[in-house]
């Protein structure tokens, strides 16, 4: 089966990782603070600061902005759970802004859903395609607000040649497995406020400074939330390579695109002309005059060999956000019908730098005669 996305490790990535593991130090060396530096180079950024994970980058993010019980945070409910668990683990509570047919945060609507008790906006750059960050940061700007970009999706887009990473206040990037650089599991914050950036680092190692000798203090509140060195070296050594990953991705959804065009049974998501995307997903917005049910497609293209998957349910649909916020997250002046439409109609197919232009040529002439065998079937959708 062709996996909709997946790592590529290639030799000099495995030697990196080995020469590591025969050195002296697994955690706490030199290999994480140069893993950092070539991210700080890469995106343009002042700081990047490491974690185990990119939901640990969250929380970090979220807790050295001295987000709180009863905040209220902006989010899109079009994301990973991790996206808004995390400032709810701090006490804070989600107001859901509805999406557009791209999957990004719909900016129009964000401005109705602010209150005196609104602390920060966090956008996620869905599939790797850019939101409007400049509108959002307008809006920010206006009413004193943060803005936490989650770009889990999208390191090394970019918009008009400046890299996402460089637009707000902290933006979160993810090296999970699936995503175009990894380091297992693994993610970072990158700012350029450097206050910011020394509450990460106590952050993510039990909130203490070294002082002289065996004489350390604890001035905050912390965890272990720290890369190893292995993993920074695999992800130092990715990095080298991401160019070539984003390009052949590239290659892989432009074909895709050219395939698709103009086609009656579905759409696909446009990149405007100044932006550039990692194309961590390829979503395909199935229209409903298929008038048939998604889970009969999804099945049989994974039964065909393609790896598709959905993304995503919309986090208020969750039980455990049902029974916490209950009506709640769904502020009255806001409405989340995109958003429920989006996850009815989304299918993400397989688009990775592993793929041939073989491969691709399977993905779209097996989706499109999988589609074109449902178009008139006459069940409900």
């Amino acid at each position: 089966m062709i996996p909709y996305s997946r790592q590529s490790i290639s030799q000099e990535d495995i030697d990196e990782v080995v020469r590591v593991l025969q050195s002296s130090h697994l955690t706490q060396g030199k290999e994480v603070e140069l893993f950092e530096e070539a991210i700080c180079q890469y995106i343009g950024a002042k700081y990047a600061v490491t974690f185990n994970s990119a939901t640990s980058a969250l929380l970090g993010a979220y807790a050295v902005s001295d987000i709180k019980e009863d905040d209220e945070i902006i989010t899109t409910p079009i994301s990973f759970v991790a996206t808004s668990n995390m400032f709810v683990a701090l006490g804070a509570k989600p107001l859901w802004c509805d999406v557009k047919l791209d999957g990004n945060i719909d900016e129009r609507f964000i401005e109705r859903l602010i209150t005196p008790k609104t602390k920060a906006i966090v956008p996620v750059d869905f599939a790797g395609k850019p939101v409007e960050i400049k509108k959002i940061n307008e809006i920010a700007k206006k009413h004193n607000l943060l803005v936490i970009q989650d770009s889990s999706h999208a390191f090394g887009s970019s918009i008009d040649g400046q890299k996402i990473g460089t637009f707000a206040d902290m933006t979160i990037f993810s090296f999970h497995a699936i995503k175009p650089l990894t380091t297992g599991e693994g993610g970072c914050v990158v700012t350029d406020n450097e206050e910011f950036a020394k509450r990460l680092r106590l952050f993510r190692s039990h909130g203490m400074i070294k002082k002289q000798l065996y004489n350390s203090d604890m001035v905050m509140l912390g965890h272990n939330f720290r890369l190893t060195e292995f993993a920074a070296a695999l992800g130092h050594s990715q990095l080298k390579r991401l160019d070539n990953f984003l390009h052949v991705r590239d290659k892989i959804a432009k074909y895709y695109d050219e395939r698709f065009k103009g086609h009656k049974l579905f759409s696909t998501i446009k990149l405007e002309a100044n932006t550039t995307s990692s194309r961590h997903l390829y979503p395909i917005i199935l229209s409903p005059a298929l008038q048939c049910p998604k889970e009969d497609i999804f099945k049989e293209l994974q039964e065909r060999g393609l790896g598709v998957q959905v993304h995503y349910k919309p986090i208020y649909q969750n039980s455990y956000y049902k029974e916490k916020f209950g009506e709640i997250s769904l502020h009255p002046k806001g409405t989340t019908h995109v958003s429920d439409d989006f996850y009815r109609s989304e299918i993400s197919i397989p688009c990775h730098q592993e793929m041939s232009m073989e491969d691709t040529t399977f993905v779209a002439d097996t989706f499109l005669e999988v589609i074109e065998k449902y178009a008139y079937r006459g069940c409900s959708f």
